[in-house]
């Protein structure tokens, strides 16, 4: 018989395998998944896992995927650190990309190669207005910031097919909903000659130094985390939930905004109804796979970029459906939550014990009823 049991305190060697574990289990079901379909299921996890790190101009394609990915989760790990649960970054994603956009329109033949500062610094503004809408809600009128960051993608997914479809719809594009293709002064610069890695890579990778120290080394970091966590403990010590709240959600929405400004101003190079990818629901999971760890976050990165480049190839070369990305993810998120209970339980193997035959009652002899005989003086 299976049991969980209590741990006195959490193990932190399960904190650390319980990503590994998920991931074994996330192998074990698509290879079962595989079968069911029809499909070879070493082929199936070769696309997978194998395929997309298997030649250079692969790896920076992953690398490429990664960085918006990393850059979303970096600021959702401050959020679920100071229990401010942002479900809404893929909205804050898409404004940024708007307002980037916005600023790289207004490029001319004669602007130099300094309109790329303003364009990203245009798409970390406009993510931190979307998170900033949802801080005020929460702030003023209790408002969940769940539900409002969530419903807020939607509407910042129509604001997206307003303009495209609309005021800044291409008027030489043949009437598809795109914009005018940015000038070439306006584009994030590539890395290499022949990829399509660009200087967000080295921007990613500089801001994970820099929330490590932000979370683990810093006052304002430690006040952030206990302002979130324990409201009443932070307003004994002099600390400000309300401040924590503003800044994880500002934090957050800046750097989903800035990840949108790379991505149009990359490799899109335009604002298309195809800029929301996903991104920024997958970083939710990159997060908690990552441990809300800077360092962690960017192996899962990594990871969950291979679960797009894989979907993408097993499309084309297996027939499957692009789904089978989102598949592949949802099943890496379920399977982390359910090991993640091994953190504070650990399972006991028991023995049945035979149960013990129940005593029977002893049986009882009927004995002949007294006569009573009546002696009778006269007899």
């Amino acid at each position: 018989m299976v049991k969980l049991e209590a741990r006195p305190e959490a193990s932190k060697f399960m904190s650390i395998a319980s990503p590994l574990l998920a991931l074994a289990i996330t192998v074990v079901i698509g290879t079962i998944l595989f079968v069911a379909l029809g499909k070879d299921p070493m082929r199936g996890l070769q696309v997978f896992f194998i395929e997309p790190v298997k030649s250079l101009y692969v790896l920076s394609e992953l690398a490429m995927k990664a960085t918006p990915l990393l850059l979303i989760a970096l600021g959702l790990s401050v959020c679920f650190r100071s229990n401010v649960w942002n479900i809404g970054a893929e909205g804050q994603f898409i404004v940024g990309a708007i307002f980037a956009s916005g600023v790289a329109m207004q490029a001319g033949p004669d602007t130099g190669r300094w309109i790329v500062v303003p364009v990203l610094l245009a798409g970390v503004l406009g993510g931190m207005v979307w998170a900033g809408i949802v801080a005020l809600l929460r702030d003023r009128f209790n408002a969940s910031e769940i539900l409002v960051s969530l419903m807020m993608v939607y509407i910042a997914d129509m604001v997206l097919s307003y303009l495209v479809y609309g005021p800044w719809k291409d008027p030489a594009g043949y009437n598809f909903p795109q914009t005018i293709t940015f000038l070439k002064s306006t584009q994030v610069p590539r890395l290499f000659d022949g990829s399509r890695v660009n200087l967000g890579l080295p921007i990613a990778l500089v801001l994970v130094a820099v929330f490590w120290v932000l979370l683990f080394r810093t006052y304002a970091g430690f006040q952030l985390q206990v302002g979130g966590l324990a409201p009443a403990a932070a307003r004994y010590a002099g600390f400000s939930s309300r401040r924590a709240l503003w800044m994880a959600l500002l934090l957050s929405g800046g750097m989903a905004g800035l990840a949108g400004a790379l991505e149009a101003a990359g490799p899109l190079g335009q604002l298309t109804p195809h800029v929301p990818a996903g991104y920024g629901f997958a970083a939710i999971i990159v997060a908690f796979v990552g441990r809300l760890h800077p360092v962690g976050i960017v192996f899962s990165a990594v990871l969950m970029s291979m679960f797009y480049i894989g979907g993408e190839l097993a499309q084309s070369r297996l027939g499957l459906p692009k789904s089978l990305t989102g598949v592949f993810q949802g099943l890496l998120l379920f399977t982390l939550l359910a090991c993640d209970t091994l953190i504070h339980y650990r399972i006991r193997w028991k023995a049945a014990q035979p149960q013990a035959a129940k005593p029977t009652a002893p049986a009882i002899t009927p004995t002949p009823a007294a006569t009573t005989v009546t002696t009778g003086k006269g007899a």
